[in-house]
């Protein structure tokens, strides 16, 4: 099995692994990702061929806050592989529903979401770094 639940203990390799998935400006360094994966109802997992996933669950509902994969391993299935996890895991404490925010432009991200029954519900002006939009995209987790 590739994936592996995270806690705190992997932040540094996590942040080695979100810096070489994004942009410079969008990268979390160490400490914000011990303090997601602390959060009350965080979550996540790590996929050692080169990707990874942080989530949170509050109430009944739950959100992606960060799904990455490094460019020499996308389009091999770990982020459905790490997207499929986090929503399971979502569904296990309770959540019905997880939401997400992808950059408008990110066609490939955007189509993996839709596969998985992910649809927009929102916007998210100048949401990222660079200024770009965000899509918000929820999906139902009651049948899962």
């Amino acid at each position: 099995m590739t994936l592996q639940a995270v806690s705190s203990a992997h932040a540094e390799a996590l942040a080695v692994l979100h810096a070489a998935a994004f942009p410079p400006e969008e990268a979390w360094s160490a400490t914000v990702i011990a303090l997601h994966t602390g959060l009350p109802g965080g979550f996540g997992f790590l996929d050692e061929r080169g990707g990874m996933v942080l989530a949170r669950t509050v109430m009944d509902e739950a959100e992606i806050l960060t799904i990455g994969v490094l460019p020499e391993a996308r389009r091999q299935g770990l982020g459905r592989s790490l997207l499929l996890a986090a929503m399971h895991r979502a569904a296990e404490n309770d959540a019905r529903s997880l939401f997400l925010e992808v950059a408008e432009d990110n066609a490939a991200a955007r189509n993996l979401y839709c596969s998985l029954g992910f649809v927009e519900v929102g916007r998210r002006r100048r949401y990222y770094a660079n200024g770009d939009d965000a899509l918000v995209m929820r999906v139902g987790l009651g049948a899962r």
